[in-house]
């Protein structure tokens, strides 16, 4: 059985050689790379394309209240659930 400081020394020696092992196939694939954009003379727009703004939910965009509660002061943008105070109501005396 080997005892802790062994398998430590095991350890350091497989870190080593894991090292060494990803360093020769990082520079092996960088050359593919290289040698595939001299090939096709690619650009760095072809390889990596600006990333597009997407529009959807959840973009953060704040709205302009609409309606105003005359009484307490509170705003409602139209969109959404209408608030309590203003179901039931005529919209246009609230607006803003």
């Amino acid at each position: 059985m080997n005892s802790y400081k062994e398998l430590l020394k095991q350890k350091e020696a497989l870190e080593q050689q894991i090292h060494e092992a990803r360093s020769r196939e990082l520079s092996d694939a960088v050359a593919r790379v290289r040698a595939l954009v001299a090939e096709y003379e690619l650009t760095a727009e072809d390889v990596f394309p600006p990333a597009r703004a997407t529009r959807g939910a959840g973009t953060g965009a704040k709205v302009a209240p609409k309606y105003r509660d005359p009484a307490t002061g509170q705003t409602w943008t139209g969109r959404g659930k209408a608030p309590k105070w203003i179901q039931n109501e005529a919209r246009e005396k609230f607006a803003i």
